[in-house]
């Protein structure tokens, strides 16, 4: 038998714990942030899983993990440090020297794992939302703020290469 612990029974009254042991209310704004950011990755998450361009699944498992570090930082975990806009920025700059299109509007569906991007995409904006009321009460740092404007930016661009590369796969798209 396993001491793997799934149920704690600690949120059972509407609260959760950050990393840094303090219990706030479930819909404490910074925990809608990072849990907002949570969906975001498990969309990010289904893009990797269905995306058959090595290069593109490499750098996506490479956006989830560090969307991990982003949430545990943001959960006030002490040993993670506040998310790097600059890892997404590079992130843009790698995708601009592969993508041939101009960077435009676009309407998802042109391929399963551009469609998940999308998705990605749009809940990225969502928890940027709700997480300006915390950055205008100087409760998240300004990076913190920054990382988070960049993250829809870093998955639209996935998302413009996913497709792009799935189209010379198969014109079809």
């Amino acid at each position: 038998m396993s001491d793997f612990v799934i149920t704690t029974k600690g949120g059972d009254k509407g609260t959760t714990s950050l990393c840094s042991g303090e219990r706030v209310p479930k819909d404490d704004l910074r925990v809608e942030v990072y849990g907002t950011m949570d969906e975001c990755q498990a969309h990010v998450g289904m893009a990797r899983a269905t995306c058959p361009i090595p290069e593109i699944r490499e750098e996506l498992f490479r956006l989830e993990e560090n969307l991990s570090y982003a949430m545990g930082s943001l959960a006030l975990c002490a040993d993670l440090p506040a998310p790097d806009p600059a890892f997404l920025e590079a992130l843009v700059e790698r995708v601009k020297g592969v993508f041939r299109g101009p960077f435009r509007f676009v309407r998802p569906g042109d391929s399963v794992p551009g469609a998940a991007l999308h998705q990605a995409r749009t809940v990225a904006r969502r928890a940027e939302r709700v997480a300006v009321k915390l950055y205008r009460e100087g409760k998240l740092q300004e990076t913190e703020y920054v990382y988070l404007n960049r993250l829809s930016d870093a998955i639209y661009a996935l998302s413009l290469w996913v497709d792009q590369e799935m189209r010379d796969q198969s014109p079809k798209i």
